[in-house]
């Protein structure tokens, strides 16, 4: 489940190697209105057109204040700095969040300095709240995000004049509470009221704004639940709609809009909570405590979507097997090869990201070789048998999880990472013996880093072969013609869906 680590490792920046990308941030844009349909987008050879912000909603004309010209930069050390009306609005007076609704305020704010809501979460005060209210808080704010489609759609007949980024985030926080979550008409807008006036002197003048349009908004049912859901921003929704058609995008976006349950990947014949699912893995509601259910301790089980669990599962390891994990953090991939009897060794740039590996394999009771370095340089003193490559990508396939990262993403980062994929593509096939295996994987839903990809690997090595998935609870269609699996996050829509990924196993010639 956890895509959080990092994944530069693009030559001429940043280093580091995992399976997400850190690209160029953007701001989000002020709204997310359904914008004009995107032109095709050339692929593989040009970087994506960025995302065309929509137009933003307004505030009633008897309110002049007008949207800030600009926004502070980031600071030099690239850590996330809240705008600081909605530090303001979201915190009393020590600089700290007073409750959940200020603590997603302060969410709502770091992500538009480009933040992610795991580094907004680590950034923006709300280890002051309890814990109770820090969980809320970040809920709201991934609802609030998850929803913005709907809420902006309510609000937009509403208002006549832009509003502050602080209001707009007001705003749109308190009609998903009122429309998303059935919160009570009378404390969500007196709340949203009072967080208006805590915004300073801007703040109290659009407080009255608030609580007119947010009356009105409460009524809105109908207009919330016919609304349609955020779109995908340009530079995604081009490639993916060429890809599998207009149906399709429109139904990955809808998926988007449904939080994720919780997916767990256990050992051989542990006992393993949840409702199991077709290919094995078994899924918990949304929210679920996972530090609490029976064999968390005891190390029988791991969190793992279902769809990130299919790699391992895809390449077949066998006890004894020489295998390596390349960018292995946070290490469910790597319990899986060892858990099936692997001989492991798990490598990451990052000696931080490994120490999550460690603790994990401790937890589970189970062993792995950990190389702190950088996957493109590392070779093996003998040549494996088998190599997992979970590479570095825009992790677009995991949205659904992370609803913020298409506002502060433009895809800028595709080229490099299409090209630092295919470095290390062939680098893998260079560490295996002759007829060894690679899974490459990436959890994105962009072709380039997919099917695309599959294919100029394919022109690169002759001999290279393509060994077609035969793997209990696959789901035919998820099988491409070339032999690769690929998910989206509409798929299994009954069951919750899940994150999207594409995987391939190739063998190499010889053996």
């Amino acid at each position: 489940m956890d895509k959080d680590k990092d994944a530069g490792a693009l030559r001429g920046g940043d280093q580091r190697t995992g399976a997400e990308a850190r690209p160029r941030r953007q701001p989000p844009a002020p709204t997310a209105s359904p914008p004009a349909p995107p032109a095709p987008l050339p692929q593989d050879r040009a970087a994506p057109e960025p995302a065309r912000a929509p137009p933003p909603p307004v505030t009633p004309q008897r309110s002049a204040r007008k949207e800030r010209a600009g926004r502070p930069a980031a600071p030099p050390s690239g850590r996330p700095r809240p705008d600081a009306g909605a530090r303001s609005a979201a915190r009393p007076a020590r600089g700290q969040p007073a409750d959940a609704r200020g603590g997603a305020l302060a969410l709502l704010a770091a992500l538009r300095e480009g933040a992610t809501l795991a580094e907004a979460a680590a950034g923006a005060g709300l280890g002051q709240l309890a814990p109770a209210e820090r969980a809320r808080a970040q809920r709201l704010a991934a609802a609030t995000i998850r929803w913005r489609g709907r809420s902006d759609a309510v609000l937009a007949p509403l208002l006549g004049r832009q509003p502050r980024a602080e209001m707009s985030d007001i705003l749109r926080l308190a009609v998903t509470e009122l429309l998303g979550l059935g919160e009570a008409p009378h404390g969500v807008v007196n709340a949203a009221v009072a967080l208006a006036r805590g915004a300073g002197p801007g703040g109290r003048a659009a407080a009255g704004m608030v609580n007119a349009v947010l009356r009105r908004a409460a009524g809105a049912q109908a207009q919330w639940d016919g609304a349609a859901p955020a779109r995908l921003p340009d530079w995604l929704r081009g490639p993916v709609a060429r890809q599998w058609g207009e149906g399709v995008a429109a139904a990955i976006e809808a998926a988007h809009e449904t939080a994720p349950g919780v997916d767990l990947t256990g050992k051989p014949g542990a006992a393993v909570p949840g409702e199991p699912l077709p290919t094995g893995s078994r899924r918990l509601p949304p929210g679920t405590q996972v530090t609490a259910l029976p064999g968390y301790e005891a190390g029988a089980w791991w969190v793992q979507d279902a769809a990130a669990a299919l790699p391992v599962r895809l390449l077949d390891p066998r006890a004894g097997e020489r295998v390596a994990d390349l960018c292995c953090a946070p290490g469910g991939k790597t319990m899986q090869l060892a858990a099936a009897g692997a001989a492991v060794i798990a490598v990451d740039l990052s000696e931080a990201r490994l120490s999550r590996v460690r603790a994990n394999l401790e937890r589970t009771r189970l062993d792995a070789a950990l190389v702190a370095a950088d996957a493109l340089a590392w070779r093996p003193d003998c040549a494996l048998d088998a190599v997992l490559l979970d590479a570095p990508c825009s992790a677009t396939g995991t949205i659904r999880r992370h609803p913020e990262l298409p506002l502060i993403r433009d895809g800028a980062m595709i080229p490099d990472l299409v090209r630092l994929q295919a470095a290390m593509i062939d680098h893998a096939l260079a560490l295996l013996g002759p007829g060894g295996r690679l899974v490459y994987a990436v959890c994105s839903i962009h072709p380039a880093e997919g099917e695309a990809q599959l294919a100029a690997a394919l022109d690169r090595h002759p001999g290279l072969t393509v060994e077609r998935p035969r793997m209990p609870g696959l789901d035919p269609a998820w099988i491409t013609p070339e032999g690769a699996i690929r998910t989206r996050p509409d798929h299994w829509g009954h069951l919750g869906g899940l994150d999207g990924f594409f995987a391939v196993r190739l063998r190499r010639p010889g053996g």
